[in-house]
């Protein structure tokens, strides 16, 4: 987050930036999305990724002790032993995004919508703080797009990191959600893409659908050729839901949500309030 607003105002990222931008009291909106699956929901101002991304994020883990040259070095490993997932999501497009995805019929759409929170002690409980945006989706004209997948990334703000800017037109309040996904791509391209994150060009690839989305849904599914081994679904850094056969670390305690079941996303505009350099 750091990264995206001191370069939204040209400075360069560093500690001192940071801490004048706080300092000189300016603020921002930023949109907050609302990840939802049944009763457990998840407030996500960053990102959230499924398949490539995550898997790195997360089983990078293990080598925690080589400092952040461990994505570099996971990265490295896991396009050599390159995962493709089965799954399907579906997206409403922003205006200008409709030719990406097959249209769903309105019936299709309405099957696969996540289920409100049922009655009860718990329900009345939640319903006590914000609970996401209050939008109707079953008028909004839903696409899809069918898996395989190597990868699907959803972001808030252009910079997930220092060096990696997934989605070079995103903005801190616009209503929408970039997504980038990764269907299919040669391995040698594929470590190109990586490489051309750190100034967003990656997103001109033949190999890369990127769009912006007013609400999505993923329904992940298990690996391409292992069937008994799911996949990673990570927002903000935090693992929400894991499949069969993932890496687990020693201190994980019961994920928040279940792999395979639709996941929502919904974005709430200008929600938060956060410090700004300008």
């Amino acid at each position: 987050m750091a990264k995206s607003l001191l370069d939204s105002a040209g400075d360069s990222y560093s500690v001192s930036n940071a801490v004048f931008a706080i300092i000189r009291g300016h603020r921002r909106s930023l949109d907050v999305t609302t990840v939802q699956q049944g009763e457990a929901r998840f407030f996500s101002v960053l990102m959230l990724t499924w398949g490539f991304v995550a898997d790195v994020d997360i089983e990078s883990e293990k080598y925690r002790w080589m400092g952040s040259a461990r994505f570099d070095f996971y990265c490295f490993l896991r396009v050599v032993n390159m995962r493709k997932y089965h799954g399907n999501v579906q997206f409403v497009p922003a205006a200008g995004y409709e030719v990406y995805g097959e249209p769903l019929d309105r019936n299709e759409s309405c099957k696969d919508e996540v289920p409100e929170q049922t009655c009860g002690v718990a329900a009345r409980v939640q319903q006590c703080g914000y609970t996401g945006p209050k939008i109707s989706l079953e008028d909004l004209e839903w696409k899809s797009v069918n898996g395989p997948f190597i990868l699907v990334w959803l972001n808030n703000v252009p910079w997930s990191g220092e060096d990696v800017m997934p989605a070079p037109e995103a903005k801190f309040s616009d209503g929408f959600l970039d997504v980038v996904i990764v269907k299919d791509c040669p391995k040698t391209a594929f470590l190109s893409l990586m490489l051309k994150m750190n100034d967003g060009s990656h997103v001109k690839s033949r190999y890369v659908m990127y769009l912006k989305v007013k609400a999505f849904r993923l329904r992940p599914g298990q690996r391409v050729g292992n069937p008994d081994k799911g996949g990673i679904i990570d927002s903000d850094g935090e693992v929400i839901a894991r499949g069969e056969g993932t890496y687990e670390c020693s201190l994980q305690e019961t994920d928040l949500m279940t792999y395979g079941p639709p996941i929502q996303m919904t974005v709430d505009k200008g929600l938060a309030t956060i410090f700004s350099p300008k």
